[in-house]
């Protein structure tokens, strides 16, 4: 650990040096965690959510450490707060190179012809208008600079496996595929990469909230090649990844990081 933070001061060694980067869905789970290394390697940060106080938090820590972030809450499912997001952005430090949007919902679970039409809608837009709200916006301005990398938070749920009763979520999340897909053939001669970031079961709150039994636990366990389930530091690697320069060649990629759920059968 102390040769990695040794590695973590140099600036030579930080993939994000000289970059700013947003990152929705900040104050918890993947989306704090990977705030908090795009900052150990040299990004100035803005992290948004809901919650404000859990935001503060985030910042405070990521200041303690040496680095750079703002905060912003608000709501990802709101135009206004996109536009606003980015401007505040470039406003606070002058440009914008990355963006992780990763907010997102389980929605509302259960048998597919109970589900109400307000909790379909209310899943699609939290976890795919957002993103299509918010790379509307982080595009023109990654464009004045030539380019930048945008990355989407999706699943293998509705891609390479499924579950009964999440029809909402498989749909939504299963759509910023598509919408990677779209950006990426877009922008792409113009220097913006788009991709998304397909985790398995990773040890969040939310994993935690759904699966707060042990024989859930278990089963979701047994369904990954590496008889476990993720950490959100893993996750937040992979995204660190397609956002820095070492993926300067990678565009349009659905990334599966599930810990081979995606092609185990044991």
């Amino acid at each position: 650990m102390s040769n990695l933070n040794t590695k973590l001061t140099n600036k030579s060694y930080q993939r994000l040096a000289g970059k700013v980067a947003i990152v929705t869905g900040a104050s918890s789970g993947i989306g704090r965690t990977t705030a908090k290394l795009f900052a150990q390697h040299g990004a100035k940060v803005v992290v948004a959510a809901r919650r404000e106080a859990e935001l503060a938090t985030l910042v405070a820590e990521i200041v303690a450490h040496g680095g750079e972030a703002i905060a912003f809450a608000g709501d990802v499912q709101s135009e206004e707060f996109a536009k606003s997001l980015v401007a505040l952005t470039v406003k606070s430090f002058g440009r914008l190179d990355v963006a992780f949007n990763n907010a997102g919902t389980l929605g509302e679970i259960g048998p597919t012809t109970d589900v109400s039409e307000k909790g379909w809608n209310d899943t699609l837009a939290i976890n795919l208008t957002s993103a299509f709200l918010g790379a509307k916006y982080q595009i023109p301005e990654m464009l004045k600079q030539g380019g930048g990398s945008i990355i989407f938070t999706s699943t293998f749920v509705g891609y390479s496996a499924a579950f009964p009763e999440f029809a909402a979520y498989a749909a939504s999340k299963s759509g910023l595929i598509g919408l990677t897909q779209a950006l990426a053939v877009e922008y792409g001669a113009k220097g913006v990469r788009v991709n998304a970031v397909l985790p398995g079961a990773v040890d969040t709150d939310m994993y935690r909230e759904k699966n707060n039994t042990a024989e859930s636990q278990a089963f979701l366990t047994g369904m990954h090649a590496l008889k476990r389930v993720g950490k959100p530091e893993e996750i937040a690697n992979s995204v660190l990844y397609l956002a820095s320069d070492d993926s300067s060649f990678v565009s349009g990629t659905a990334s599966l990081v599930d810990g081979g759920l995606s092609i185990n059968r044991t």
